[in-house]
């Protein structure tokens, strides 16, 4: 029998998740969270085999989640609506040994965690064309910047965090906007988020 935690903050989706499982002979839903900080104790208390988890949830997302049940023994599998390379490249990180997407027909779902269980990682056609399409085109300091500018921190504010004069961090907004062909810093961010490329 597959012991199975779901982590899911849409509590229809969440009840219907735990159905449609729950109906597959081999599989049992033994516990249901609606967010990572529950996830991570259902899965320390009940030691499932497998924990499927959404992304965004409050207080934890799924991957922060991952990250932390990593070497834990339980398999951990991403379901979620965003085919993000950011996203799937993190997951892979942390060691998730699935990605699956939310559209996919829920009789792939059961086969999918079949083989998971066997021993494979399953992740979503989309996305790892997506990864391979598409990377990250920011350098390391160029990263810092724009984190610091998704925290609200102004130009003189991160070039004292990072030790940079302000004309030094100015030319390096530029240069970020310019490789994320936006015009300005709210666009850039909003980008870079939706990318998933913030860690």
């Amino acid at each position: 029998m597959i012991r199975i935690v779901i982590a899911e903050d849409q509590r229809l989706l969440l009840g219907a998740l735990a159905s449609v499982l729950d109906l597959e002979d081999d599989m049992e839903v033994v516990g249901k969270a609606e967010n990572g900080e529950e996830a991570l104790k259902l899965v320390k208390l009940l030691k499932p085999d497998l924990c499927i988890m959404d992304i965004e949830m409050p207080l934890k997302s799924g991957l922060d989640a991952a990250e932390e049940l990593k070497g834990t023994g339980c398999k951990i599998v991403i379901l979620t609506t965003f085919a993000r390379a950011g996203y799937f490249e993190r997951a892979v990180k942390a060691g998730a040994h699935g990605y699956l997407l939310k559209d996919s027909p829920s009789e792939e779902l059961a086969h999918s965690l079949r083989s998971i269980m066997s021993g494979r990682r399953i992740y979503a056609a989309e996305l790892v064309d997506e990864a391979y399409k598409e990377e990250n085109p920011l350098t390391e300091r160029e990263k810092e910047v724009i984190g610091l500018m998704a925290d609200g921190k102004n130009t003189k504010e991160i070039a004292s965090e990072l030790f940079l004069s302000n004309g030094t961090v100015r030319n390096y907004i530029s240069v970020i906007l310019d490789k994320l062909d936006v015009s300005n810093r709210i666009e850039a961010i909003k980008r870079f988020r939706e990318k998933g490329w913030f860690k």
